[in-house]
């Protein structure tokens, strides 16, 4: 079997919703009782406030509020990761320290976006954040919605530094991964969901999910059965679960739009969207279900 480096949160994580009221508030009961659930069911590490958390759209103060509630849910039984990034250094520091001071276990820091800042200065903007707090540190390489990729030789360089531990994977380039991977003992999460098990087998440490939000326990199961030889079911697994990643991750729609309207359709806590996403129709809502329902 592949060996692997450590994993710094656990295997599998959760990207967290961010649950609201119907008055599109912040609702701290349901984010604790989510949480808990998600923990119960599996997962080892939950990611709050990134993309899928809706961060653009939520405030520092109820970034810290967020922090603070889960890390007293699960009290211990998982890491809590929190998204502390934006295309402002200065503002990405102060929010890794309050995240730090709201508990938070780890920072999940996403690639200065809008600005397409060369690789020296994305270099210098982690470096900044690293700095700054205390916390270990994972870069968020989504090119897709930063319009800047990490560079395989900017993850060289980031690697030296004693607290960057990690990568959440979003570039869609498997080949310059496993490059990095190869030369450095960066944490290798997938990003993309479609991605879990084909990262995992090549050393990868896990996954930080969209799809856990509503699946926990079945995802996991696919890292399980790989770690206990059974690779044919670990394929199995992940097979199973490629219909409902494709209508959440790949019908056109944000993941925060379908995870939520699904959850909601389960009678979880989820509440509305914020502006400017829009909630799913009825006739998405309506496939989504019947796909997880096929999961099983």
């Amino acid at each position: 079997m592949t060996s692997r480096t450590p994993a710094p949160f656990g295997r599998a994580l959760c990207a967290m919703i961010t649950p609201f009221t119907d008055a599109g508030t912040l609702d701290l009961d349901g984010a604790q009782r989510l949480a808990d659930r998600l923990v119960t069911d599996g997962c080892e590490g939950l990611v709050l406030s990134g993309t899928t958390g809706e961060s653009p759209t939520t405030s520092d103060a109820e970034k810290s509020a967020l922090v603070r509630a889960v890390a007293d849910a699960v009290a211990g039984r998982a890491r809590v990761v929190a998204g502390v990034g934006s295309n402002d250094t200065r503002h990405t520091v102060e929010l890794a320290g309050a995240a730090e001071k709201a508990g938070a276990d780890g920072l999940l820091v996403v690639t200065p976006y809008y600005s397409k800042p060369p690789q020296d200065a994305v270099a210098a903007h982690f470096l900044a954040v690293a700095e700054g707090s205390g916390l270990p540190v994972l870069l968020y390489d989504i090119p897709g919605r930063t319009g800047t990729r990490i560079a395989p030789e900017t993850l060289l360089r980031l690697a030296e530094h004693p607290r960057i531990v990690g990568v959440k994977d979003c570039a869609y380039d498997i080949l310059a991964s496993q490059r990095v991977m190869g030369r450095t003992d960066l944490a290798y999460y997938a990003g993309c969901d479609e991605y879990d098990l084909a990262l995992y087998a090549v050393g990868g440490a896990g996954y930080i999910s969209t799809v856990a939000n509503v699946i926990p326990r079945h995802l996991r199961s696919v890292l399980d059965a790989f770690d206990a030889g059974d690779t044919a079911g670990a394929r199995r697994g992940q097979l199973a679960a490629t219909p409902l990643i494709d209508l959440m991750m790949a019908s056109g729609l944000p993941g925060t739009v379908t995870a939520k309207a699904l959850l909601g359709a389960l009678g979880l806590p989820a509440g509305p969207v914020r502006a400017p996403l829009l909630p799913a129709g009825r006739e998405v809502a309506d496939g989504l279900r019947a796909a997880y329902d096929a999961v099983g």
